[in-house]
């Protein structure tokens, strides 16, 4: 298990503009050869947004783009012609494919947290897509077909336990409160990557709210 804490994030966005980034992975000028992905994932970014602000449209391939809102609402509009509100407990998933366009602002009258995470599909190319699923359950793990992986939420309350899914590569990212994980406390921010994970589980020392990815294979 490799744990990497929130002030390891490599810092990003444009702070003039209402935006602050933190990177898990190596991404744009904060290149690192030792840290560009983990199984499927590419990404996990937090991203925080100022009433007004956002990421003006740009381009994505060959990559599946799922995210989770944290606080606020995301005003979401693509180049297939959709256009939606994310907000907390939804997971929405873009699959770019052969390529697609997208905006990303907080149209909002207050800040907007949000978690983005990239994975690498199987099969490069195909047609773009677009799924939103409006509150999602604990008990409902969201799976992402195209790069052999699964979502799992959880929100726990103190003392809580859950087991982490079995399996060839497992992210666990602490979206809020603190829990501890084979034996290491991770607050909000922090992330576990697990190898051959088998008989993991989570403890929630507060209130707790993480997501958990079980992917199949690596790069």
């Amino acid at each position: 298990m490799d744990v990497r804490r929130a002030d390891e994030r490599y810092p990003g966005g444009d702070p003039a503009a209402g935006i602050a980034s933190r990177h898990a992975f190596s991404f744009g000028p904060h290149y690192d050869p030792g840290n560009l992905r983990f199984g499927a994932l590419l990404a996990c970014n937090e991203e925080r947004l100022a009433p007004g602000a956002g990421f003006d449209e740009h381009p994505h391939s060959h990559t599946e783009i799922v995210t989770w809102v944290v606080e606020g609402e995301l005003t979401h509009r693509d180049s297939t012609g959709r256009e939606t509100v994310v907000r907390a407990g939804d997971v929405q998933r873009l699959s770019a494919a052969g390529g697609v366009r997208h905006v990303e602002r907080n149209d909002a009258a207050v800040p907007l947290t949000f978690v983005q995470m990239w994975l690498a599909p199987l099969d490069p190319g195909g047609d773009p897509a677009y799924e939103i699923v409006r509150g999602i359950a604990d008990s409902t793990p969201y799976a992402v077909p195209e790069a052999g992986a699964m979502l799992h939420v959880r929100r726990l309350a103190a003392g809580e336990r859950t087991a982490v899914p079995d399996g060839a590569f497992v992210y666990v990212h602490v979206v809020r409160g603190e829990v501890t994980l084979g034996g290491e406390v991770l607050a909000a921010g922090d992330a576990a990557r697990i190898t051959d994970a088998e008989g993991v589980e989570a403890v929630a020392g507060t209130g707790a709210e993480v997501l958990v990815w079980e992917m199949a294979t690596g790069p």
